[in-house]
């Protein structure tokens, strides 16, 4: 990817873009670079995808970084490549071979053992990884040798899907909860084989609702005229379609956007979309007929 050096008008642009994240690239790598080509002022990523994983990366704008934590949250699905027969160090093809089997594993045996691996399951996260310890990051102990002892944690196999089988190699499609580390879903299968596995490569299909298919690549961006880019943004809601929606008034929605709790009659729910005029205006939680804001997107309303 180039450098970016020449200076660029920055302005307020409210929006997300689905990017798809190429080979390589660090995420905050790639939202530097959509950045620059949108002149945006402020942006953000809905949580990391690593360099040697590409797909989908969820990128906001202006108001929609107020939004954006319920995608850190939500469900994530893979397309993950996976090596049998060799484990390595990284979990990965970056890393060297620890181990490997001549034993060959058949279709049938590989459908026999994914079912250990659905729902709740326990993981190790890889010493290769963005988890911090003191501060540092693991994968920076793991490149000096240094292996620190990780608590296991509670993960979430919502699905897998077996795309292809042709031993070695097998391509899985997994739905997970936030969390799960594919790389070590790999190398748990493969050890429960018996022949060892490791990922050689990883593409991130979907984050909750939001599919890789709806996305755009950095280059396409780039190659539309500058006044026409801010145009492939989604709207703000477009990060929560199955929240429920609550419509104000003039007057209710005054008060809202100063934050002031109102009586409505409405179903309880944890999170609701408030809008005005068709306007997002923010994000509440409804109890016993009480609409309370958690987020408010403006804090005046436009009134002529």
């Amino acid at each position: 990817m180039s450098v970016v050096t020449e200076k660029k008008q920055r302005r307020v642009i409210d929006g997300v873009l689905l990017l798809h994240k190429p080979l390589g690239c660090s995420s905050t790598q790639a939202l530097g670079r959509a950045k620059w080509l949108l002149g945006a002022v402020k942006g953000g990523h809905t949580g990391t995808l690593d360099p040697l994983a590409d797909g989908l990366l969820p990128l906001c704008f202006g108001h929609a970084t107020k939004l954006a934590h319920d995608l850190l949250d939500a469900d994530k699905t893979y397309d993950a490549f996976i090596v049998l027969g060799q484990s390595t160090t990284t979990g990965d093809a970056e890393g060297e071979v620890n181990f490997s089997s001549s034993d060959v594993i058949n279709r049938e045996q590989w459908d026999a053992i994914l079912p250990q691996f659905m729902g709740e399951i326990s993981q190790v996260p890889p010493m290769y990884s963005a988890l911090k310890k003191d501060g540092k990051p693991l994968y920076e102990y793991a490149r000096v040798g240094v292996e620190i002892e990780r608590e296991a944690r509670q993960v979430s196999i919502l699905d897998m899907q077996t795309r292809s089988f042709d031993y070695p190699f097998v391509t899985l499609s997994v739905t997970c909860s936030k969390g799960t580390y594919i790389r070590t879903l790999a190398e748990d299968i493969g050890k429960a084989l018996g022949v060892g596995a490791h990922l050689r490569g990883l593409t991130r299909t979907a984050v909750g609702t939001l599919k890789l298919d709806d996305a755009m690549t950095l280059e396409a961006l780039e190659a539309l005229p500058e006044s026409e880019r801010a145009a492939v943004l989604m709207p703000l809601d477009a990060l929560m379609q199955n929240t429920p929606v609550v419509h104000l008034d003039d007057a209710t929605a005054a008060r809202f956007v100063q934050g002031q709790r109102l009586k409505l009659s409405v179903a309880d729910a944890e999170s609701v979309r408030v809008y005005w005029q068709q306007v997002l205006i923010g994000l509440a939680s409804v109890t016993q007929n009480t609409l309370s804001p958690s987020k408010v997107l403006m804090t005046a309303l436009p009134l002529k």
